[in-house]
């Protein structure tokens, strides 16, 4: 019953996005200046009596402070940051396609969701940005991109699916997915919980599978599935849920797994709770509220994780990189772009100051004081590979499914199933041949 309830739920959410994910439901429209492509205003001009809205979930809604603050004061601009509940990208698509559009929005900046947002339409070029040419090399077209066309802004180092560790736990990071394992195992016969799960949070569900692939993507896996020829219920990704489920099943996992939330997973593994964590680079955010660089470098660790070894896989989310969107005001959609220009021009040093992170700047330097877990993913970046939402043309719900694998709703094979039909609407939708 549950499957069928979650596959209607899928042919709902297709309906509901193709308007505004379908590449052919429109030509690309003019910027609203008349021109292509749009002009970049100095950073600095003068905004007085222009208003301003950011959309932000509730793990990257006090991202901006700092930076908005400071644009604000330098232009006269009012910037209002709106935090649209959990789960985040369904909101939003589902207000988009309303027509109820921010002047700018926190967006995870890969090509299916930027297709999700049927990016064309909906959503400003930012070719030309004034900033690009002063990033590092291996990020300026890592992501944010669409046919070529660039969409979204870079503003933090693009996410990495990993584990991060308590050091009083883990003394040596594993070398493979199986060397995991063992540690996990050991872990718990020293009657240590191994891994911390956040199901009642439900997102961070697919990392577990997701790492699992690594290797798999590097061979072509996603391009396989975009077209077809490997689906999710056959071997490759339908061994990985299980394997996952099996890990569950095997207890080396939190007992509260089903109803943990992402802010328990924090405080678990920073007070040693738990001794890993497999998740993205907002988790460290949420750390970096909790503790300061010195009790972070002494307790907690990053690693890289895939079958073969230290592979990282690479996940550019929406607490990473901004999309601005075409309002139709000419006026705000230029006030906009302003505030990029700012953000990634002469407010950039302070921003990642004030956030602890790392620069993507060449010209700019990493500042002092960022934690070494956050730089270890940050150098990961370079050998790692792409992800489910890096590589594949749609985005399906595999975390909800496998959120209900947990709570004992679904199989593993009606997970693979489900998560398949509403890939395959998806790329349908999204115009994708195969389908």
């Amino acid at each position: 019953m549950k499957l069928a309830q979650r596959v209607a739920a899928a042919s709902a959410l297709v309906l509901a996005v193709t308007a505004c994910s379908d590449p052919s439901a429109g030509p690309a429209a003019a910027p609203a200046t008349g021109g292509s492509p749009a002009a970049w205003p100095s950073p600095t001009a003068r905004l007085d009596g222009v208003s301003l809205t950011i959309w932000a979930a509730q793990n990257s809604n006090t991202v901006p402070k700092a930076v908005i603050d400071a644009f604000s004061q330098a232009t006269g601009a009012k910037v209002e940051v709106v935090t649209i509940p959990d789960p985040y990208e369904q909101g939003v698509q589902t207000k988009v396609a309303t027509g109820d559009k921010p002047d700018l929005a926190f967006w995870q900046p890969t090509a299916s969701m930027l297709t999700a947002l049927n990016a064309r339409a909906n959503l400003q070029p930012l070719d030309g940005a004034p900033w690009i040419e002063s990033m590092s090399p291996e990020l300026r077209d890592m992501t944010g991109l669409l046919d070529k066309t660039r969409y979204a802004a870079l503003v933090t180092s693009p996410a990495v699916e990993g584990v991060y560790y308590n050091k009083q736990h883990v003394k040596e990071p594993p070398k493979s997915f199986d060397e995991l394992v063992e540690t996990a195992r050991a872990l718990k016969g020293e009657g240590v919980t191994p891994f911390f799960e956040m199901a009642g949070d439900k997102w961070a569900t697919q990392w577990w599978v997701q790492v699992q692939l690594a290797d798999a993507a590097k061979d072509g896996l996603w391009e396989r599935v975009n077209t077809g020829k490997e689906t999710f219920e056959d071997q490759t990704i339908l061994n990985a849920i299980k394997k996952y489920k099996a890990l569950i099943d095997e207890g080396l996992f939190n007992s509260d797994l089903k109803t943990a939330t992402f802010e328990d997973q924090g405080e678990a593994l920073l007070s040693g709770k738990a001794a890993m964590a497999m998740q993205v680079n907002s988790f460290f955010g949420q750390l970096q509220a909790k503790a300061g660089t010195a009790e972070l470098d002494e307790k907690i660790g990053f690693f890289p994780i895939s079958p073969s070894g230290n592979v990282g896989t690479f996940i550019p989310d929406q607490s990473n990189a901004l999309v601005a969107f075409r309002t139709g005001d000419a006026e705000r959609e230029q006030a906009a772009r302003q505030l990029l220009a700012y953000w990634m021009g002469p407010g950039y040093a302070a921003f990642v100051a004030d956030r602890k992170t790392v620069s993507l700047r060449t010209d700019v330097p990493t500042p002092d004081g960022v934690p070494q877990a956050l730089l270890d993913v940050h150098a990961s970046l370079g050998r790692s590979v792409g992800s489910m939402q890096a590589l594949a043309v749609a985005n399906p719900d595999l975390y909800l499914n496998l959120a209900d694998m947990i709570t004992g709703s679904l199989t593993p094979e009606q997970v693979a199933a489900a998560t398949q039909k509403q890939f395959a609407q998806l790329a349908k939708a999204a115009g994708a041949t195969g389908f």
